[in-house]
């Protein structure tokens, strides 16, 4: 059998739409599917060993066919296969059917009258392809008359603002400001009402299921006395919401999603939750923490240069 496309071409071509199609359809994030997980790596390599085998296999039963054939056989599938794709029978059916056009020995049932200096006109019917493309656009104005102008779907400044919308969502999740980020080394509590109203929302929102809307704790420890596991202040505080505890499975981290700015304001939210003592809370748990004071290093002794000591006396 004559195949259009050579096996060269086909294996390639049909292994390439498969791995386009993994790569689209698995969210691997900044690296390609096939390395960061193994088994796309794996499929991809049996799938190709699947299709060069199957082309082996293929030819090897042509080849096979093709000696079981008699001369008379062979002589005609020769001449099969030398026939040409464009001359094929099943090319010039789909042509007819797209077209409609009249072969040329039955031009003469569609000659028009018209003669313009010995040329003459072929009454040819329209493309059926072109005539049902016409047809859609129709239905399509329809709708959109009915959908745009009748029952007044959303218009163009709605439609823009959904696209600036998302463009904004999608510009949230760039690289942000440097000076705009908050880290362990950086990070001071805040004390305006904005940030510490900010916190209190996503303290009720993510952290009162453990530590109660109070602080005073219930599977999470008391938030309210002084005594911490993990170190309190404002740094350590950041860095236990931020990165989760190592020894508590349950505290997590909530790095991938709250911003830094956020996780600046629960911190800061924590700390004024100190000292409020709330009924029921959770006995103290970890040890007491005592803020460090920083001290600032000790001037080094000024020397004047231009001072000219006395000579020793003997």
């Amino acid at each position: 059998m004559k195949k259009l496309i050579p096996s060269y071409v086909r294996v390639p071509l049909l292994f390439a739409v498969v791995f386009a199609a993994l790569e689209y359809f698995i969210d691997s994030g900044d690296r390609p599917a096939f390395i960061k997980f193994p088994m796309v790596a794996l499929f991809l390599g049996v799938f190709l060993f699947l299709l060069i085998a199957i082309e082996i296999v293929v030819d090897a039963v042509d080849k096979v066919t093709y000696h079981l054939l008699t001369d008379e056989q062979k002589k005609q599938l020769a001449e099969a296969q030398s026939v040409s794709f464009t001359e094929s029978k099943w090319y010039q059916n789909i042509v007819s059917k797209l077209t409609r056009s009249k072969e040329m020995e039955s031009e003469g049932e569609i000659m028009l009258d018209h003669d313009y200096d010995g040329i003459k006109e072929l009454d040819n019917v329209l493309p059926p392809w072109w005539v049902y493309l016409f047809y859609v656009t129709i239905i399509f104005a329809a709708v959109y008359l009915v959908r745009f102008h009748i029952v007044g779907d959303y218009n163009q400044a709605e439609e823009f603002n959904k696209e600036v919308e998302l463009a904004e969502l999608e510009k949230s999740k760039l690289p942000k400001d440097p000076a705009d980020e908050v880290s362990y080394e950086t990070v001071v509590a805040v004390t305006d009402a904005t940030s510490l109203a900010k916190g209190k929302e996503i303290f009720t929102n993510a952290c009162a299921a453990c530590h109660k809307a109070d602080g005073g704790g219930l599977v999470g420890p008391n938030l309210t006395d002084k005594h911490w596991i993990n170190g309190g202040g404002i740094k350590n505080i950041f860095k236990l919401i931020s990165e989760g505890s190592k020894n508590n499975p349950s505290m997590v981290a909530w790095k991938s999603n709250l911003s830094s700015k956020d996780i600046q304001s629960v911190a800061s939210y924590i700390l004024t939750l100190q000292g409020t003592n709330p009924q029921g809370g959770k006995p103290a748990e970890g040890e007491l923490w005592v803020e460090p004071v920083e001290t600032a290093p000790a001037a080094e002794a000024v020397v004047d240069s231009t001072k000219v000591e006395a000579p020793a006396e003997k």
